[in-house]
């Protein structure tokens, strides 16, 4: 419990601190929009490592060269903890939009932080509002900034941590409508360290790992049906390799 307690404080002095960064951020956005978010991204990827530090855990990163470095990515990945967004987002090389759950407007703070990182917000049975996210996510990434889903919707909760629930294929359209590349993304060992005994932390070993980036600017139509399914099984094959390593 003491893992859980120290890191809640550190999440709560940086959200508190952060807010006459926040301005400051605002008025470099004026001036120099891409600076501004750049900053801001790196000030949230430091907050996240920051919380990290009093949890314990032994973070094994694999793949990451395989992250282009020059174009937009959509980033799909398995969903098994909180901890997952966490430990992901200081690991990416450029600014990385999230689509997230509208459960994370209600924290204080960070919603403002999420936003000025182009995040979009999904909400439970609200078709129309989804569809706008995906639409605006398909735009950040026309703009140059990637996104990161987890197509399955929600945490996985099952006891098998190998098994994936279905990904909803509308996640892929933020990949099929502009032609960007999909890393998938696979994180093993973060329900064992949260979930399970929640809401204690335990300390222990997590594996993340960045798969090889698939091309779908260079697939035809009759390719792409079924392209969630596709990727779930890209993403499955890595959880099971890297669950033997736990």
């Amino acid at each position: 419990m003491i893992r859980t307690i120290f890191a809640v404080i550190l999440a709560a002095i940086f959200l508190i601190l952060s807010l006459p960064i926040l301005g400051v951020e605002w008025l470099i956005r004026k001036k120099w929009p891409h600076f501004g978010e750049k900053s801001g991204f790196r000030i949230v990827q430091a907050g996240f490592w920051l919380v990290k530090l009093p949890m314990g855990i032994k973070l094994d990163v694999i793949g990451r060269e395989n992250i282009p470095d020059d174009r937009p990515v959509l980033f799909i990945g398995n969903h098994r903890s909180y901890l997952d967004v966490i430990l992901v987002y200081p690991l990416l090389p450029h600014l990385t939009g999230f689509v997230a759950k509208s459960d994370f407007l209600k924290v204080p703070i960070l919603p403002i932080w999420m936003k000025r990182l182009r995040c979009e917000f999904l909400i439970k049975n609200d078709m129309k509002q989804n569809l706008t996210s995906i639409l605006n996510a398909i735009s950040h990434v026309k703009d140059g900034v990637s996104m990161f889903i987890y197509p399955e919707g929600q945490r996985a909760t099952g006891p098998d941590e190998t098994q994936l629930m279905e990904f909803h294929e509308g996640s892929f359209k933020i990949a099929t409508k502009t032609g960007c590349a999909i890393i998938p993304v696979a994180t093993v060992g973060t329900r064992e360290r949260f979930e399970t005994q929640f809401p204690k932390l335990r300390g222990g070993h997590v594996i993340i790992e960045f798969g090889a980036p698939i091309e779908i600017g260079q697939m035809s139509r009759e390719e792409l049906k079924g392209i969630g399914a596709k990727v779930r099984g890209v993403v499955e094959e890595m959880v099971r390799t890297n669950h033997e390593k736990l």
